[in-house]
């Protein structure tokens, strides 16, 4: 069997085996979608809010959503400024990770699960995570 034919007959076989996957992935990638947004919302406030105040250098970037760089099943959003990170992951098993703020280049963390239905608590630690991370990611 030569290289081609191997790596067709893996794909077929990692692909049968994620094709049971592929609604629950759909679905961490809708509440993933709609966390991103609610991000962007808050975000697009703080930049007016620094811009009118005399500070338009104060921006935070929100990347779009993607497949995990971790987890095969799971996807995920960041926010970031300079080396400042935070990392917002939604998995196929039904739970939110919520991760930092950190560094690049250091380890990653603190991390916060909560199940998707946990609305509460996770507005709650969402907020937590935007303000601890915009407070480190603006220090001078």
């Amino acid at each position: 069997m030569g290289l081609e034919e191997r790596l067709e007959e893996i794909g077929r076989s990692l692909g049968e085996r994620e094709a049971a996957h592929v609604a629950a992935l759909d679905a961490a990638r809708d509440r993933a979608i709609a966390l991103r947004q609610r991000v962007a919302v808050a975000l697009d406030r703080f930049h007016r809010a620094a811009t009118t105040a005399g500070a338009p250098h104060l921006q935070i970037e929100i990347g779009e959503v993607r497949l995990d760089e971790k987890h095969l099943r799971a996807v995920e959003f960041d926010l970031r400024r300079g080396k400042h990170r935070a990392i917002v992951t939604a998995k196929s098993r039904g739970d939110l990770m919520l991760v930092g703020p950190f560094r690049m280049g250091k380890t990653e963390g603190p991390c916060r699960s909560f199940p998707f239905d946990a609305e509460k608590e996770v507005a709650s630690a969402l907020e937590d995570l935007l303000v601890r991370f915009i407070e480190e990611a603006a220090a001078p």
